[in-house]
């Protein structure tokens, strides 16, 4: 049966071409597209990692729920021991300390709410990688009243390079303090929300803006980000739930989740309508090959065949189309991923966010499973119904297309 296909195909080699091409497209088009979305969901899940959030944030227990209003009334007092022990982890890259403030920020007779964070500079750079630096410099550990300012707070203030601004914020006795602060630098995240409302400031500078001596996170940056949930069940048997709590990047922002749900409704319309474009290819060409064919098939049944047998053919030679075409639209769809991916895709910024990035096309094991699945299915299931329909006309009907 299956000497009987091969020779079929490569007798009849312009519908066998035609068949053939449309698997190749749409397998090609699964695997690229795939790819694409996929590695979106990646270089989206790096920037929101890494321009602010970090992998984990370990806080005092109650941070996440009122910290946002008062986060000095819930520091870590100590935080090097945790540090310590965090750190020992393979998987653990660095940890960060930081200080979390709210207050207002004042340039000239202009004043604005703000949020901002005490850092360690030369650790954060490390982990910083998606926030750019628009003008002058970055914040490094030996800095004293230096600050950075989001762009938008910035071009909203009309503040640059040089000009000096005074932070003030609220204690936890309740009492006012006031620093003066000199703007080195101006930044771009990931989160135009947040360059249009942040600031930072050296760790030791936030702490005597807050007259406290503790900490509010401890982010934790690491190694590999597919990590993430099993590093934060392994510190969650570790650490005293009573005293501290775990927050995966993922749990911090909304940004992510809401992002990935608006490419996926659009991409899954995409590929949807590959799909569709796959199954309509295949069948026109199967249903024209059948019905070309059906003097053929009639001189078969004369001769002997049952129509099973027939049926069996037509599947047999369909299957085949199904599986070279779908092995070889994978081969090609790998090799224009690389190829794609080796000069960069320049991609707008997404949603909320001013950034743009250079995407790539993922070679993902599922992608290629399912697109040589889609690619076998839709060609063999699109080969039934003709195969169906020649099979039921009479032989004598059949025997009269040969005239």
């Amino acid at each position: 049966m299956i000497k009987l296909a091969l020779r079929n195909l490569l007798g009849h080699k312009l519908r066998t071409g035609m068949t053939f091409g449309a698997v190749l497209f749409g397998v090609i088009s699964l695997v690229l597209s795939g790819g694409f979305i996929e590695d979106m969901f990646i270089q989206l899940r790096e920037a929101v990692i890494h321009s602010q959030f970090g992998h984990l944030q370990i806080n005092a227990q109650g941070f996440f729920e009122k910290g946002a209003r008062a986060p000095d009334r819930f520091m870590i007092d100590d935080p090097e021991p945790l540090r310590r022990q965090i750190a020992r982890l393979p998987q653990v890259a660095d940890v960060m300390a930081r200080v979390s403030f709210s207050g207002l920020l004042s340039a000239g007779r202009t004043d604005r709410s703000i949020i901002g964070e005490g850092i360690e500079p030369n650790r954060e750079s490390k982990l910083g990688t998606f926030i750019r630096i628009e003008s002058g410099r970055a914040l490094n550990d030996q800095d004293q009243y230096k600050i950075i300012v989001g762009k938008g707070l910035a071009d909203a203030f009309k503040v640059g390079v040089g000009d000096r601004v005074i932070v003030l914020v609220s204690t936890s006795g309740g009492a006012l303090n006031t620093l003066e602060f000199e703007v080195v630098g101006t930044f771009r995240s990931f989160s135009r929300d947040y360059d249009g409302r942040a600031v930072r400031i050296p760790l030791a500078d936030a702490q005597e803006l807050l007259n406290a001596r503790g900490i509010n996170t401890l982010v934790v940056s690491l190694k590999d980000s597919l990590d993430t949930v099993r590093v934060a069940g392994l510190l969650a048997r570790q650490l005293d739930a009573e005293k501290f709590e775990i927050k995966k990047w993922n749990e911090l922002t909304d940004f992510y989740d809401k992002t990935v749900t608006l490419y996926d409704r659009q991409f899954g319309v995409l590929r949807l309508i590959v799909l569709i474009m796959v199954l309509l290819g295949v069948a026109n060409s199967v249903n024209m090959s059948a019905f070309e064919r059906v003097g053929e098939f009639g001189t078969m049944m004369a001769l002997g065949n049952r129509r099973i047998d027939v049926f069996r053919l037509v599947i047999t030679e369909n299957v085949l189309i199904g599986v070279i075409g779908s092995s070889t639209g994978l081969l090609i769809g790998v090799v224009l991923a690389w190829v794609i991916s080796a000069i960069g895709i320049p991609m707008p910024p997404p949603p909320s966010s001013e950034v743009g990035y250079m995407a790539q096309i993922q070679v993902v094991p599922q992608e290629l499973v399912l697109a040589f699945t889609i690619g076998l299915v839709a060609t063999v299931s699109a080969s039934i119904f003709p195969a169906r329909r020649v099979t039921r006309i009479p032989v004598v009907d059949a025997l009269r297309q040969n005239v």
